[in-house]
């Protein structure tokens, strides 16, 4: 074995400990160095590997007396944003740099829609907004702590340069939960929990995707479960 093909080996036996998105990265980082620029490699290394299962993912629900109990925590919560970003967590599904990078300019509340231009699947979105969502989304832009040409819905403490960036509620959002007695619950599970409430309410999954964001239906695969089950409801309901 020349001295190209060992090094080429260590280097997919190295790979093949890589996670599944860490692996696509690499792979088309080899094909564009190949192929664009020419950099003199006799092939893909991360071609021929095996990729490894994707996980099944997480399947958290927010139960009814969690939000119960969160909802009266976080109204007597010192600063009102923290209890604003979750009901639009809840309510729209939107990730939570989706919701605290928000500008004034993206959230229209008569029409009830907010426009998102930069996500994590990198593609622009607008966001229907419930009742709720619009009362949240309300009384943060009418909040009497903003400051003159802050444009952020949600803001924080101004930095060292004077400059005022998305407000970080993590700490305080952690803190809640422990107090609670409820540190497992993640918020990103209330993305889920809000793709749930949709799918539940009988939206298509064409229409649930263009809430979430979500690129592929492979990836709503995980909520077909919950369709299922309200076919079983409608079952009951016609006595068969």
């Amino acid at each position: 074995m020349g001295a190209e093909s060992r090094a080429l080996a260590e280097l997919q036996m190295r790979l093949q400990r890589s996670l599944p998105f860490e692996l696509a990265l690499l792979s088309h980082l080899f094909t564009m160095a190949i192929k664009e620029w020419q950099l003199g490699l006799i092939q893909n290394p991360v071609a021929n590997i095996r990729k490894p299962r994707v996980g099944a993912g997480r399947d958290r629900r927010l139960t009814s007396d969690e939000e119960r109990e969160l909802t009266a925590a976080l109204t007597k919560y010192s600063n009102p944003m923290l209890g604003w970003i979750f009901r639009i967590a809840v309510e729209t599904g939107m990730r939570s740099a989706e919701i605290t990078g928000l500008k004034l300019r993206q959230v229209d509340l008569d029409r009830r829609i907010a426009r998102l231009t930069q996500t994590k699947s990198d593609g622009a979105r607008t966001v229907p907004l419930s009742k709720a969502a619009v009362e949240a989304l309300r009384g943060a832009i009418e909040n009497p702590t903003r400051q003159k040409g802050c444009d952020l819905v949600f803001f924080g403490e101004p930095g060292r340069d004077g400059k005022r960036r998305p407000y970080n509620f993590n700490k305080a959002w952690i803190e809640l939960k422990k107090e609670l007695g409820i540190a497992d619950l993640r918020f990103h599970d209330l993305r889920h929990e809000a793709v749930s409430r949709f799918v539940e309410a009988g939206f298509s999954d064409q229409e649930v995707s263009a809430i979430s964001g979500h690129k592929s239906m492979q990836m709503l695969k995980r909520y077909t479960h919950l369709r299922a089950e309200d076919l079983v409801k409608r079952l009951d309901r016609e006595g068969r």
